[in-house]
């Protein structure tokens, strides 16, 4: 059962939405490569602002998570693709419903 999760608002420098857009979208496959990471979705809220919502079983995943390829990665491009530093809420879970 997914009990822990993680909140992001990103907020993209003018002229760089598409790029941050596809940032979130290539990272779906590192997404898949995180065994502790159950659930993983990059979203679009408006046209410079996005998100990502993901889930985990326990706290280690998530730290996992947050010290992997994907933080790294948009870590690495946020000073030249964000308007200011990521939101990062971290959430407990009530209640989920998964694929299975």
């Amino acid at each position: 059962m997914v009990k822990l999760s993680l909140l992001v608002r990103l907020v993209a420098r003018p002229g760089k939405e598409e790029e941050l857009a596809a940032v979130l979208s290539g990272a779906v496959a590192l997404a898949e490569a995180e065994p502790a990471t159950v659930a993983w979705f990059g979203f679009r809220i408006s046209k410079s602002e996005f998100g990502v919502f993901d889930a985990f079983a326990d706290e280690a995943g998530r730290q996992a998570h947050l010290g992997g390829q994907i933080a790294a990665a948009l870590m690495a491009k946020a000073p030249a693709l964000l308007a200011e530093p990521p939101r990062i809420e971290r959430l407990d879970l009530l209640g989920a419903k998964l694929p299975r």
